[in-house]
């Protein structure tokens, strides 16, 4: 009866229980789906582009030092300027040099448009033959506008036409459009489009040849892009 009871005091352990696994719900926000790992590598390869390429036109520069192409209006000719019921007459020649100044690069004018404007209204367009200029080069342009146009001036713009006309001087605009490459020993660029602006204050040639106002004196005209 002893080892019985004995038996029935001694501990007993049964299998043990494993404890309750906590459970966590997964946030929308962690981790990375694909879309955000793509996203990331993109933004990666943009930044390494955008890195190469400024060391590329760093070291471009270091080595070739680019100066700026110079364009001067040198001479202009203006036989007629006459308004007549909203109808303009023109004639016109302009004289324009083209400098550049570097050593070791040349440009290709792939497409040359000249345009000539009166109070921000064009008159005519002028296309130009296409050429190659070499290294410390100076090349020359000679568009010529000849004909006439319609054009809706208002009664204030008339005004300012009545007073040009007077003084014998009227502001008009020639902007050339062009298309170019650049060229680096064999390596020739992507075409750039720039715009090159003159604005011009040009005097009226009288019927004897003689000038109706003050000579026309250089002009240097403006890169815009």
């Amino acid at each position: 009866m002893a080892e019985k009871q004995s038996h029935l005091n001694g501990a007993y352990y049964g299998p043990s229980v494993p404890p309750a696994a906590n459970y966590h719900r997964p946030s929308r926000s962690s981790g990375c789906g694909c879309g955000c790992c793509l996203l990331k590598l993109l933004l990666k390869i943009v930044i390494a582009l955008v890195v190469i390429i400024g060391l590329a036109v760093l070291i471009f520069w270091l080595i070739f030092r680019p100066n700026e192409v110079k364009f001067h209006v040198t001479d202009v000719r203006l036989n007629e300027f006459s308004l007549d019921n909203q109808t303009l007459r023109y004639d016109l020649a302009v004289n324009i040099t083209v400098r550049n100044p570097n050593r070791r690069i040349g440009i290709h004018y792939d497409r040359i448009e000249a345009r000539a404007y009166y109070d921000d209204q064009r008159l005519q367009s002028v296309t130009l033959t296409p050429f190659y200029q070499g290294h410390k080069n100076t090349s020359f342009l000679n568009p010529v506008f000849r004909g006439e146009q319609f054009v809706r001036l208002g009664s204030d713009e008339v005004a300012d036409y009545n007073e040009e006309r007077i003084s014998g001087i009227y502001s008009i605009d020639v902007n050339l459009h062009l298309r170019i490459r650049f060229k680096v020993g064999r390596v020739r660029t992507s075409r750039f489009r720039p715009r090159i602006e003159c604005d011009l204050k040009v005097p009226l040639n009288t019927a004897n040849g003689t000038l109706a106002a003050a000579p026309f004196t250089t002009k240097r005209c403006d890169w815009d892009y």
